[in-house]
């Protein structure tokens, strides 16, 4: 299902990026977006380490003007780069599962910030990929969507025993969480 944009910065969407900004370091991912924390809003959230910011060890890093963590809303891609990198990506979602996903170098991206002002930045590199996946949930999409065929037979049987642990999870959380109360009336 794809996200809904926010209209405005509200405290509540501020607090919201900070939970996940603090869930996301906690899983020690780099980036993470409100489905997958079970909300519907168009926000993520990123923190790279600096040196992932880099082609070559000592030379300039590729996204210079980019503090982290990084929130993200309603973000949307206005070009790409021709230029594509193949590489393995995970997903906090998907614990132990990686595959090879292609995606552009480049990309150039409106977002509003927590400052409340709209932004158009080019996003290089690793950031860029991290960018390109979250935004995949926002849509409603997934990485393993983009596995080649051969890979999702391979992950098939991972994915229905993660399917089957979430499930169960799901089903113990609601038979324990307590009755509804409601007042009596008067």
């Amino acid at each position: 299902m794809p996200a809904v944009k926010v209209p405005l910065i509200l405290p509540e969407l501020r607090t919201l990026a900070e939970d996940m900004i603090a869930t996301m370091q906690r899983a020690r991912g780099v980036g993470l977006a409100a489905q997958q924390v079970g909300r519907i809003e168009a926000i993520c959230v990123v923190d790279m380490p600096l040196e992932c910011d880099y082609v070559e060890e000592e030379g300039p890093r590729l996204n210079p003007d980019i503090t982290f963590p990084l929130v993200l809303m309603n973000p949307e891609i206005l070009e790409t780069s021709r230029k594509k990198c193949e590489m393995d990506e995970g997903c906090l979602s998907f614990p132990d599962i990686r595959g090879a996903v292609k995606r552009h170098w480049s990309i150039w991206v409106r977002y509003l910030g927590l400052d409340g002002d709209m932004h158009e930045t080019w996003f290089h590199g690793y950031l860029a990929r991290i960018i390109q996946h979250e935004m995949e949930h926002l849509a409603g999409d997934l990485f393993i969507d983009r596995f080649s065929h051969v890979k999702k037979l391979a992950v098939r049987n991972r994915l229905r025993l993660l399917q089957k642990d979430t499930m169960e999870k799901i089903e113990y959380e609601r038979s324990a969480a307590p009755p509804e109360y409601s007042q009596p009336e008067e």
